[in-house]
Parts: C-alpha cells; structure tokens; sequence
C-alpha cells in the first residue's frame, strides 16, 4: 500500500512551528510520509523536526516588513512560491495541505486551492491571523486550537486544541511542587523573540521581594540577545540566582520544575503552561493581531489558573504583588496549577491526526 503524503505549510515562529512538528511527530508513527513547506527564515527553526520530514523552502514575503523596494517584490516573491510549490505538488500530490498560519504558508496553502487538493488550517490563537483569515473560506475546514476563535459564517471549524511536541507531552500533569520554604524555580518566557518589556519589569519586581524569598529563587529567564548582558548583571548585583538566555531548548523540563511561569501568552505557551499544569502571570504582547494574545490567556484566567496583567498596567509593583501572592500561598498556587491541568487538551494532537486522516479518506470517497 501507497504511503500518503501530508504537506504541512508554516511561519517562521515557534507559535506556528510547534503544532507542526507534534502533527509530523504522530503523523510519521502512522506510517505517513511528511513535508514541511517554509521560507528561508522560517527553515532556521526546523531543528526539532523528525528527520524523517522533508523540509522545502519555497518564497514567500509579507508587506508588513521592509520598504519601498522590499514591498515591490512581495507579489514576485509569492508567485515564484506558489509556481514551485504546484509543480512541487503535481509530482509529488499531498494526499491532505494543512496551512499553520504565517505568511510562509501562503504558497503551499495558495497551490492546493489552484490544485484543489484536500486542505484544512490549524488556527492556535483565538483570532484568526492574517494568512489564515485570507485563505479561511477557501479550505475543507478549520482547526482552532482556542475557543471561541471567531471564523467566518459557513465554514466548517471544530475546537480541537493546540498540539503539544511529544516533549510537553511525556511531562504532562507533572507532580506540582507548591512554593516553599527551600529552592523555587521560576520561568521567564518572552514568546520566540523575547521580550523588552519582561527584561525591564521583572527582574526588579523580583528583587523588590523579601531577602528570604530572594534566596529560595532560581530564574530561567528568556530574553533578546541585545538585553542578556544588562539582564544577567541585574540579577546578579541583587543576589537573584539567575539563567538568562535567548532560548531555552529545554522548556518542557524547565516548565515541569516551576513553581511559577511568568511569560506572553503565545497560543503554543499557553498550550504548554496547561498540559504540564502550572501556575502563571500572563501578559499579552499589546500588539499582537486582534489582541489574539488575550484572547489565548482568556480559558487560563477564567478557570483561575493564571492572573492577566496588560502591557498598559504593568509595573513592578503590580508584578511583585501578584508574585508574592502565589508565592506566599502554597495551597493556592496548587489550586492554580490543577485548574491549569483542567483546561488542558493533551489530545489536541490525536484530535487533529483524526481530522487529517478524515480528509483524506473523504477525497477519496
């Protein structure tokens, strides 16, 4: 029997790469062979990727970056994507296109409409990003990783949840250790760049703590290549035991040690924080398309299991407070990690092999 194929196209972030790989991970244990279409950017972050996926890199570009002459080859840049993408597709035929958002799955999504092969999108956030809104009418069907996502009337969408890598996974409702009298590990996440603003706020929120509290800490902190330096130097000079690095290769195990995350609420973050079951301080990336950000924290924070600070309100004092109020609560930081546990899919990724695996056998019915 003939192997089928799964194309998977997707962005260059972890947001879009995450649910990817944990698709190819159980899709490859099924016996089916898997391609990754991405740009040039986007294949930097392929690293984690069974070897047996195929990586193609097909061009792409996005209006939102670059100038005048950037912007005049974007429509140059897709074209040559899509043309190499469909002849790609035409040797070669997908037996399902699942689209994971980002403007590197533009060609890949584009050429299975043309080809009119079998095709769906994954959406993590609660609002639909802008290649998938862009293609949203044009696919067999929607996967939303957070509900409500908002789609458009007649389209097919189901709520499956946000795949987690089989990494999240083998620690999945790790045993929660409750803040104490002894070391505390805290994890400091700023989403796949970093982020300026927790480098500025957080370490003095932890340094305005109590010298006793100060002394249990042990900070895993995320941060931009060009803040590592100063960040590093704060956490030393107030005596803050502090690992502070541009990305941590090692999140899944880091989380499952943590009395406390402190991190944006990236769709594939907020899917990690649940599945592992830990206590958080989210706050959305103010920028981010449709406040999508907040609507990814909404189910944490309803269930109890996260405290939400917008950019607006964020300060080292409100920060403080609301570290100290999990931290001097060992009962109630449990509660939080177990409502966390509650709102968990740690079958997102089954749910949407069965959604894979149905459109195919529909295309062939």
């Amino acid at each position: 029997m003939e192997q089928k194929l799964l194309l998977m196209a997707a962005g260059g972030t972890g947001g879009h790469m995450f649910p990817a790989q944990a698709l190819a991970e159980a899709m490859l244990k099924r016996g089916w062979r898997v391609k990754l279409s991405t740009d040039a950017r986007g294949a930097r972050y392929t690293g984690g990727f069974p070897k047996g996926v195929e990586i193609l890199e097909a061009s792409s570009a996005t209006f939102a970056r670059g100038g005048v002459l950037a912007k005049a080859l974007v429509l140059p840049k897709i074209a040559a994507g899509v043309a190499s993408m469909a002849l790609d597709m035409r040797r070669d035929r997908p037996d399902v296109v699942v689209g994971f958002g980002g403007y590197p799955s533009i060609p890949a999504l584009a050429a299975a409409t043309l080809l009119k092969l079998p095709r769906m999108i994954h959406e993590q956030n609660g609002v639909l990003g802008r290649v998938n809104k862009r293609f949203a009418k044009y696919v067999d069907g929607i996967a939303c990783g957070t509900w409500p996502t908002d789609v458009p009337e007649g389209v097919p969408a189901a709520h499956l949840g946000n795949p987690v890598r089989s990494a999240v996974l083998e620690r999945a409702g790790a045993a929660y250790i409750p803040p104490g009298d002894y070391p505390m590990s805290i994890l400091v996440m700023g989403g796949s760049q970093g982020a300026r603003i927790l480098s500025d706020v957080v370490p003095p929120a932890f340094a305005a703590l109590p010298i006793d509290v100060i002394g249990h800490l042990r900070v895993h902190h995320q941060a931009r290549a060009e803040d590592i330096d100063r960040v590093s130097q704060y956490y030393a000079e107030h005596g803050i035991q502090a690992d502070v690095q541009t990305f941590f290769h090692d999140v899944p195990n880091l989380l499952s040690e943590a009395q406390l995350v402190i991190s944006r609420s990236g769709a594939s973050s907020v899917a990690d924080i649940s599945v592992i079951g830990r206590p958080s301080v989210l706050v959305p990336f103010a920028r981010a398309t449709g406040d999508h950000q907040t609507a990814n924290a909404r189910g944490l924070v309803d269930a109890g299991a996260a405290v939400l600070i917008p950019e607006s309100q964020l300060d080292t004092g409100v920060l403080a407070e609301q570290i100290s109020a999990i931290m001097n609560n060992p009962r109630g930081a449990t509660l939080m990690a177990n409502a966390a546990l509650g709102v968990s899919v740690p079958d997102a990724t089954e749910r949407l092999v069965t959604e894979v695996e149905g459109l195919s056998e529909k295309d062939q019915a």
